[in-house]
């Protein structure tokens, strides 16, 4: 089925209402009529004002804290969408909830990555756009169209106005060379690596560096920063190395428990996330930059919107 652009309708729950707006802004039409509110008994109640049928319809919901409410609230107007005979349902999910839970490492263990995954496909999705999954292979967790955006060059973007060639691009872990080396490729830079285990959940420890960092500036890139345990390790470890100035970029700015007051004590320059989740003003403080991933996201809404190829956005 084909898709004008008039048809498009964007629609959203209560997990990330400025991105919202600002991407309706990029794409210069308004945000559809809704409301998602609570009964009593704390149940969420959602309510499209206005009609779909055979509409192209955008859902975008970042499944950050409270990821329950955020996904249920999701999972909940998508049933709506698809019952009010929508034309096509595509699920914009800037930021991917329960995504680190991707594979069974121990026996008895979830795939929480998989379960989402089934619900947002079974409560009526046709198409999901997301952002930096956490790991890669959870595309293909879907049975339908997955549009993987990528942050990196909006981060990239960021340190073009001021950093030089005495700069290194540095990846926390193994893990993240490929993103680490795709974001040095748009500054020209070199990388180095950070090897290290984990003995548990949201506690690292740097093992080894890869690369020489000595009287050099430094920049640590990731995809999500929550506790901020394993930046700020590797930002100690870098200026033991002798770096001069680190700072810090990651997409998905989650920035839990103890985050900001590590943060805040470390010697990291700056820290730099996009706006897939909000952040709150009790969580603003001077060591954190925001930059918008609207402009992307809405650019691909647009090309899918008009039948034309994503991947032309990222060459």
């Amino acid at each position: 089925m084909n898709f004008c652009v008039g048809e498009m309708k964007i629609f959203t729950g209560n997990s990330n209402k400025p991105l919202v707006q600002s991407i309706c802004h990029e794409l210069g039409i308004s945000q559809g009529l809704s409301s998602v509110n609570h009964f009593s008994d704390y149940e969420i109640s959602v309510d499209i004002g206005e009609t779909v049928r055979g509409a192209d319809i955008y859902v975008v919901q970042s499944t950050c804290a409270p990821v329950n409410d955020n996904l249920m609230e999701l999972l909940i107007m998508l049933d709506a969408m698809k019952r009010a005979s929508a034309g096509r349902v595509n699920v914009v999910l800037p930021y991917y909830g329960y995504a680190r839970q991707d594979r069974k490492t121990k026996a008895r263990e979830p795939i929480t990555a998989k379960l989402v995954a089934d619900l947002i496909e079974t409560a009526g999705a046709d198409r999901i756009i997301t952002m930096d999954l956490h790991a890669g292979q959870i595309q293909g967790y879907f049975n339908i169209p997955v549009d993987h955006l990528s942050g990196v060059q909006i981060l990239a973007d960021h340190f073009k106005s001021f950093i030089d060639d005495n700069t290194v691009v540095v990846s926390p872990d193994l893990g993240g060379v490929t993103r680490a080396r795709s974001f040095a490729n748009f500054l020209g830079l070199p990388i180095a690596i950070i090897e290290k285990i984990r003995p548990r959940a949201n506690v690292a420890e740097v093992m080894n560096l890869i690369g020489d960092i000595e009287g050099k500036n430094a920049i640590l890139i990731d995809d999500i920063i929550d506790t901020a345990g394993t930046i700020v390790s590797a930002v100690d470890m870098l200026k033991k190395q002798g770096a001069l100035k680190v700072w810090g970029a990651a997409t998905h700015g989650v920035l839990s428990g103890p985050a900001i007051t590590r943060l805040q004590n470390s010697q990291i320059e700056q820290f730099i996330i996009t706006d897939t989740i909000p952040l709150p003003e009790t969580k603003q403080i001077n060591k954190i930059a925001v930059t918008s991933v609207a402009p992307i996201i809405a650019k691909a809404m647009r090309r899918i919107n008009q039948n034309l190829s994503v991947s032309k956005l990222f060459d």
